[in-house]
Order: C-alpha cells, then structure tokens, then sequence
C-alpha cells in the first residue's frame, strides 16, 4: 500500500503561486525549482490529505500568518537564488 499519493506538503501550492504571481513567464523551470525548494526548505512541512482539511480547521490569523509566511520565504528565496546563480548557468 502507498500513501505517497494521498498526502502532500499544504505549502507546496502557496509557494507555486506566489512564485508565478511574483516572476515573468520567461524564467526557466530550472531557477523555478530552485526558488520553490529554497522556500519550502525555510517553512514548516504541514501535511494534509485534502485542500478542505486546512480550511476547515485553520483560523483567520492563522491563514493571514500562513501567506505572509509564504511571501516572505519566496522573497527571500528569490534574493538567495538570484545571489547564487553558478557561473556555468550564464
């Protein structure tokens, strides 16, 4: 039996659209990448099987707290990632 399909990481899509809002189309998958584990490696791992789960359970603040979590960890991502591009990637 797996139960990797039935789980994942509640912050996985917050990141994905914060970091699609935020940078042009024409970034490389790659730097994307990049960018998303930065910021899901500086966010606690918060585990649900079902996108209702959260909501259901989560307060105002909490979910206030949760995003601006989120912007901050992709900012602050993008700086990292942009400061430590390799010289063989230019």
């Amino acid at each position: 039996m797996s139960i990797n399909n039935n789980i994942r990481n509640y912050y996985e899509q917050l990141v994905a659209e914060e970091i699609l809002a935020r940078l042009p189309g024409n970034q490389d998958s790659g730097s994307l990448a990049d960018i998303a584990c930065v910021a899901l490696n500086h966010l606690p791992p918060r585990y649900i099987r079902h996108e209702v789960d959260m909501a259901f359970y989560m307060s105002p603040d909490e979910l206030h707290d949760i995003h601006k979590r989120v912007k901050q960890a992709v900012s602050d991502a993008i700086e990292f990632i942009a400061s430590h591009r390799r010289e063989d990637a230019e």
